[in-house]
């Protein structure tokens, strides 16, 4: 408040200097003139020579006092005017700044009037990062509250049987370490997905792009995950264009088999078709699923991190985040449409 009150008033000193500057230089510039004028050419004017006639008369002395007051009153109205839509949105935004450093990220600021120019777009501007600081600060609560979440279940399923082997409930059996490391190897993909993701955020993702041939990749990958598939009781068809192209194979099997695993845990058991095709310039890698299929509304959210609908209440929540983050760092994207199988038709994509 102070620094806005100390503009306005220097502000208003400056019109009110201009405006006194220039009634004197013209008032007293125009005596000056004229009595140089009669120190030269006397003669030009006619009546009495005596310099006392060149005095202002009370009269004259009124009269500039009056003309001095009204340009000042004019320069302190016009001052305000001119004060009032720059100050109130800089006193707006420095009280705005205040309570942001207090922690208060849903202030935003506002301006008596309608402030133009420079001054409205330092409150756009204001405004604008005020809703980016709130909305980051509600996705890190949020992102910390999902983490702990995805984590407690692994943690808390291996800590029992742990406790268990050492107080000895349980007998030590394969089939009880089988389960223990696949606990292991869910936190492991977790904490992968999550620095990948921190990376693409950090914009620190390096790629190592070299001609691929995907049809030998998308073969490993299957060849890694269809006993699952086939257990759960999915058939895989897949049709690979044989053309190289241009991609980071690691970074494509891991996005594949992030595909692969949401369609293993919310596709219905029934066909699953795995399509690779070069077009118009473009690579797609193409899963479809026989169902459920995903609501429209959330198509667009879907691959968010730790976005899931009704029917999405297994797994880790940050699969197709990352191959949304896979797809943007090769430059393309990825989309969620309806299968012509009945299902979701999951299409990443990139320039090649």
């Amino acid at each position: 408040m102070r620094e806005a009150g100390s503009l306005s008033r220097r502000i208003i000193r400056s019109m009110v200097a201009l405006a006194l500057g220039t009634t004197l230089l013209t008032l007293l510039g125009s005596y000056a003139f004229y009595a140089a004028w009669f120190l030269l050419s006397p003669n030009s004017f006619p009546g009495p020579d005596s310099t006392s006639d060149w005095l202002p008369t009370p009269l004259e002395w009124g009269w500039m006092a009056l003309t001095v007051a009204v340009a000042l009153g004019a320069a302190i109205l016009f001052a305000l005017k001119l004060s009032r839509p720059i100050v109130t949105p800089l006193n707006a935004v420095a009280e705005s700044l205040r309570q942001v450093a207090q922690g208060n990220l849903s202030v935003r600021a506002g301006s008596d009037g309608h402030p133009h120019g420079e001054a409205a777009q330092l409150v756009r501007d204001f405004n604008a990062m005020a809703e980016r600081l709130e909305r980051m600060e509600r996705e890190r609560r949020f992102w910390n509250a999902a983490i702990a979440h995805e984590l407690r279940t692994p943690v808390t399923v291996l800590r029992g049987r742990l406790q268990g082997l050492n107080d000895g409930v349980f007998e030590p059996a394969p089939a009880l370490f089988r389960s223990l490391l696949t606990q292991v190897e869910g936190l492991g993909r977790l904490i992968e997905d999550l620095r990948l993701l921190g990376l693409v955020e950090n914009g620190r993702l390096d790629l190592r792009l070299e001609l691929t041939d995907l049809e030998t990749e998308v073969a490993a990958v299957v060849r890694a995950i269809e006993p699952s598939l086939r257990e759960a009781g999915f058939i895989v068809s897949c049709h690979v264009d044989a053309q190289p192209v241009l991609c980071d194979p690691v970074r494509m099997r891991q996005a594949l088999l992030a595909l692969l695993e949401n369609a293993l845990c919310h596709a219905v058991p029934g066909p699953l078709h795995i399509q690779v095709q070069v077009s118009q310039g473009s690579c797609h890698l193409l899963v479809e699923d026989c169902g459920p299929g995903v609501p429209e509304a959330l198509a667009t959210r879907i691959f968010e991190a730790f976005q899931r609908g009704e029917t999405h209440g297994h797994g880790s929540g940050v699969g197709l985040a990352v191959v949304r983050a896979i797809a943007r760092t090769h430059g393309g994207d990825v989309t969620c449409r309806p299968s012509a199988l009945g299902g979701s038709a999951f299409d990443l994509y990139w320039p090649v």
